[in-house]
């Protein structure tokens, strides 16, 4: 019975180390996406080498998608995380997204998208953001958007209230731009790029929704019906000063943190970087994670959110799984532990057994001897 128990605790020791081995990996990763919850960058990094470790063709998948798709910008973005991880790539897939970036930065290519950004306000890459910009510069675009959506407003049709709210506040900081000789100008190009993913639908809903809310703070309504009603795109000057008028920028502080945020990640990343940034924020803080992302990997970024999604910034989704993991190595190791204590208990009381009875056997034989002694001697 007691050889039975001690192998019944070697055993033990045998399994909790073999799980233990098959745990320990798990956890020690799980334990490292816990620590770094609160950096994005090391985040990034590592759920990019649990996912790369999985798929040795993912980023070249994805490359072909994206020139697939006509995004060179996006297929060059996996070909710089390509190369920082070291992950060889054909020659002819390099080549032909060198050609088709090329061919995005055309001259033509450029002048076409500004064309197209200035006259319908909407951008989805750098030249048709230059052109947005420009028109909200010179308050063309804010003051057709404000003017379309108030009238929308004031005849009780369906209003955009984000993009209404969104452009009287640009109205304000291209204001202030002109006044500070261009430093608010990282601010209107944050708004506009909120405005435009509004409006080709790539503002996530989190993110909309607050949005939407911070925009009703900013504007006074009533007043804003009333400038809209008696102004005219075509009276710039006079239509601007009235719905100027109707902005509160008391209440404007976190939009304009959130332009700031905004025009940090389009810095690094590229426009089409900032509205992937905007489809899968769920509020502002996703958005300032995100550009600390960007301030760290740069050109990468846009690849690191198309694998990763929202992942890429915060702990989502997978945080039980990971406590699983940690919980399930410690629950591993004290069984290892509580083996390891049982044989060497086991092994110990064993021996002093062995040692005692030796001991007896050995007072046992003195006395057989000393009452044989005894015994000659009578």
């Amino acid at each position: 019975m007691k050889w039975l128990r001690i192998s019944a605790a070697l055993i033990g020791i045998a399994a909790c180390s073999l799980l233990l081995a098959q745990v320990a990996p798990q956890a020690r990763d799980a334990g490292a996406v816990f620590a770094a919850q609160d950096d994005p960058a090391a985040l990034s990094e590592l759920r990019l080498d649990a996912l790369l470790r999985q798929n040795d063709h993912l980023v070249q998948d994805n490359i072909e998608a994206a020139l697939v798709a006509g995004d060179a910008d996006l297929a060059d973005s996996f070909v710089a995380l390509a190369r920082d991880r070291n992950i060889a790539l054909p020659d002819d897939v390099l080549n032909r997204v060198s050609d088709a970036v090329k061919a995005e930065s055309s001259t033509s290519h450029f002048a076409k998208r500004f064309a197209t950004g200035l006259v319908t306000g909407n951008a989805d890459d750098v030249a048709s953001l230059s052109g947005t910009v420009a028109g909200d510069l010179f308050v063309i675009g804010d003051v057709r958007d404000v003017v379309r959506e108030g009238k929308h407003l004031a005849m009780g049709e369906e209003t955009d209230r984000l993009v209404l709210g969104l452009a009287t506040a640009g109205l304000a900081v291209t204001a202030a731009t002109y006044v500070s000789v261009g430093g608010a100008a990282p601010v209107r190009a944050g708004l506009t790029l909120v405005k435009d993913a509004r409006k080709v639908g790539r503002l996530g809903k989190g993110l909309a929704a607050w949005a939407g809310r911070s925009a009703r703070e900013i504007v006074d309504t009533p007043m804003l019906q009333n400038a809209v009603a008696k102004g005219s795109v075509f009276r710039p000057g006079e239509t601007v000063s009235a719905i100027r008028a109707a902005f509160r920028a008391e209440k404007a502080g976190a939009l304009v943190r959130l332009g700031k945020d905004v025009t940090r990640v389009a810095e690094k990343t590229g426009t089409r970087g900032a509205m992937d940034t905007l489809r899968i924020a769920e509020g502002p803080k996703d958005v300032a994670r995100a550009a600390r992302l960007a301030e760290a990997q740069g050109s990468k970024t846009r690849a690191i959110m198309k694998l990763l999604g929202r992942g890429a910034l915060l702990l989502v989704g997978g945080a039980f799984d990971l406590a699983i993991w940690l919980f399930g190595a410690a629950v591993t190791l004290f069984g290892l532990l509580s083996s390891i204590k049982a044989t060497t208990e086991r092994l110990t009381q064993a021996w002093c057994d062995r040692k005692r009875a030796q001991r007896l056997r050995r007072a046992q034989v003195a006395a057989e001897a000393a009452l044989a002694d005894a015994a000659l001697k009578a």
